[in-house]
């Protein structure tokens, strides 16, 4: 299958049955042609000059070029301008006749019909033809009729205005994907590699795993990779959405897509562009534009039904009142015509796919990759979030919150001595404490790692421990040390203790450190209306307890094996509507099991892989706003059906007393469509954003 992208598509409909005529050409079977995104997908065989013919009866066009595509949209509809402003002009220039002269004012008339309307009505007799009824159809016999009992003044006005409605309907679309295409053009074209101490610039597509590529100053990161020499900092907001420099250094990771601000990097590419975040990130989002949610479904449903319903209350209205009621034919003729174009299903259709995008597009411009549309629906539904612990509430990463010392002299020197030589989490920890003290530096000797305890160690002819309370249970621990240690479990720190063979020389309460963010981000979550907030941990009750109350969550479950966190999070769906938020590999299966799953962006790809939101922070800073953005386009969506549905009812009911007339039929449609079309548009609006107050963890406690 090859991709193409597409220019001039008019509507959702048109693109549909342009669909359905590809299909039927040799080997076009598998044609795919999707309007939100403006593409198609084909395959290598199909005719591209048939396929072009196809396309050119709707004034679509292939694009050819990346050129042209940097152009997409600007010809079809400036043409239309013109057209539509030349037919206006006529239309003056009518009126001024027929107050002369009705009958001299005719070939006028005609003349701004056909500049305005002709691909309407060329589109609409075919349709006639092959008994195909939709918007082109409704218009065509609505001209026809008006033009049949000598309407042409109303009949070239319903012409007009329908004309510049599909204007500013392609607009709308047009302004909906240029957001998104501006997402797409991040995305790196080339890369200088360094072979054999030779620069060369080769295509993204040619850059391979291990290759070392020159990164200069204000250039594009070609491919996900390690720094092997330079320092700088770069722009990650295209993959995180954040705006602020990462400083970066030697050894460190960086993401294609992003911008070096300053100096040269060398960088050796750890993964082919295809497989890079940025290209992850490009493909889940234009895929999330073409997804189905079950409102857009039930619309383009209901919509297949709805034209045909409204062609039968036209004719109703047309026969019934003159053959049973004795009334006027030609009036109520008219008034049919008027229903037809009431009909037209255009701000219905239009209702969903512009807010949808509009959606994705934001969350994706602050680093957050929705899946699909119906996941952005599922999103704005949410009233439970479901959190892990570790490296999501917390950083993942133990650190000193608390430590009491009993030998000033000694604690810290015996600990530093022991630690540096291992490569544990809490060890490193500790070393952190450590470094904030000018500490004389010891050597340990005869180190020995007591299983299910901790290291022992001579230091400068003396035995030290340094590990857990079973390190040290054969000492007599006085009472005030006892209560110290009993206060610091009942906080929910986990201990290491350093003791000699006689006394302890002090304890380090160490846990997981909580994140900045997150008891605001709770607070803010709590405010766009989620109602139920749970921690699920695998650690102890304690430790679990005590980040809870910091971050501010409704309850917590602790002590969970990944079976059952699953089990927890079924439980939770069966009260509401459960979103699952984690990092790690053992939260995928949770992930999966939730209403909704979303990950972490630096976690793992597995956990990625199964969600269906991905944060590409390292933190929860942006989750509020993305659920304040799913629920607003939801709430967008019921108003724009609304809309759409209830300024049609308002003209219908006007065939009742029989005031409906040509032009207030298409003015209700054409303001139906106009409104829905901007209310979807505003939702790509940013506000400046208030900084979010941060939770600072209290500083340690130390004697």
């Amino acid at each position: 299958m090859k991709e193409y992208r597409i220019k001039g598509l008019s509507c959702p409909n048109c693109a549909a049955d342009l669909e359905q005529r590809i299909q039927k050409l040799d080997n076009g079977e598998t044609a795919q042609l999707q309007y939100n995104s403006g593409k198609i997908q084909l395959d290598e065989k199909v005719d591209l000059n048939k396929v072009e013919k196809i396309l050119s009866t709707d004034n679509a066009s292939l694009v050819k070029s990346d050129d042209e595509d940097e152009h997409e949209g600007h010809s079809h509809p400036s043409s239309i301008k013109m057209y539509l402003g030349i037919a206006t002009g006529v239309f003056i220039l009518a009126l001024l006749v027929d107050s002369m002269s009705s009958f001299t004012a005719i070939p006028f008339y005609l003349a701004a019909i056909i500049l305005s309307g002709y691909q309407t009505f060329i589109k609409g007799l075919k349709n006639l033809i092959r008994l195909k009824f939709n918007i082109e159809t409704l218009m065509t016999i609505a001209l026809i009729g008006a033009v049949a009992i000598g309407e042409w003044k109303e009949g070239t006005l319903v012409a007009i205005l329908f004309g510049l409605n599909e204007y500013l309907e392609g607009l709308g679309m047009q302004k909906a994907r240029k957001s998104m295409a501006s997402l797409l053009k991040i995305a790196p074209k080339e890369a200088v590699i360094i072979r054999n101490g030779v620069e060369e610039t080769v295509p993204i597509s040619k850059l391979h795993v291990d290759d070392l590529v020159l990164v200069r100053s204000g250039d594009k990161i070609p491919s996900d990779g390690v720094i092997e020499s330079g320092n700088s900092s770069v722009n990650e907001a295209a993959i995180t959405g954040e705006a602020m420099p990462v400083e970066k250094a030697v050894g460190e990771g960086v993401f294609g897509g992003s911008i070096n601000n300053e100096g040269v990097l060398r960088i050796r590419i750890t993964r082919a562009y295809k497989d890079s975040s940025l290209a992850k990130i490009l493909h889940l989002v234009e895929e999330a534009q073409e997804t189905k949610t079950p409102t857009e479904q039930f619309i383009n449903r209901f919509s297949r039904y709805y034209t045909p319903i409204i062609m039968a209350i036209s004719a109703l209205v047309m026969i019934v009142p003159p053959v049973f009621l004795n009334a006027d034919f030609g009036e109520w003729f008219y008034q049919g015509l008027a229903v037809l174009i009431v009909g037209c299903p255009c701000a219905l259709i239009l209702s969903s796919p512009i807010a949808n995008i509009s959606g994705i597009t934001r969350n994706a411009r602050n680093g957050i990759l929705i899946k699909g549309s119906v996941y952005l629906e599922q999103l704005g539904m949410i009233d439970t979030l479901a959190f892990d612990k570790t490296g999501t509430l917390t950083k993942g990463r133990p650190y000193v919150e608390k430590y009491e010392s009993f030998d000033h002299e000694t604690f810290l020197t015996v600990a530093a001595a022991v630690e540096k030589h291992s490569s544990h989490p809490l060890a490193k920890a500790i070393m952190d404490k450590v470094s904030e003290f000018p500490v004389r530096k010891l050597e340990a000797e005869e180190l020995e790692t007591i299983a299910g305890q901790g290291i022992v160690a001579i230091i400068d002819g003396k035995r030290y421990k340094v590990g857990n309370e079973k390190s040290v249970e054969d000492i007599e621990i006085e009472y005030s040390v006892q209560s110290t240690i009993a206060s610091m479990k009942e906080e929910g720190l986990t201990l290491v203790i350093v003791a000699d063979n006689t006394k302890i020389l002090g304890v380090f309460g160490i846990s997981d450190e909580i994140r900045e963010e997150s008891e605001s981000v709770m607070s803010a979550l709590h405010s766009s209306g989620i109602k139920n907030t749970v921690m699920l941990t695998g650690d102890h009750h304690k430790t679990a307890e005590k980040v809870s109350k910091r971050v501010g969550v409704h309850s917590f479950f602790a002590g969970l094996m990944p079976v059952e966190k699953v089990e927890k999070v079924k439980e939770l769906t069966k009260k509401g509507k459960v979103a699952m938020i984690g990092d790690g590999i053992n939260d995928a299966p949770a992930l999966a099991t939730a209403d909704l799953g979303i990950a972490m962006g630096k976690g793992t790809d597995s956990a990625i892989e199964t969600a269906d939101i991905v944060l590409m922070q390292d933190h929860l800073g942006k989750l509020p706003e993305a659920i304040s953005i799913a629920k607003r386009v939801n709430r967008t969506i019921r108003i724009n059906i609304a809309l759409a549905l209830g300024l049609k009812l308002i003209a219908l009911l006007l065939t009742i007393p029989g005031l409906l007339t040509l032009w207030i039929a298409i003015l209700s449609d054409m303001g139906a469509t106009i409104l829905v079309t901007l209310i979807s548009l505003t939702i790509l609006w940013e506000k400046k954003e208030k900084p979010m107050k941060d939770v600072q963890n209290p500083a340690p406690q130390h004697s």
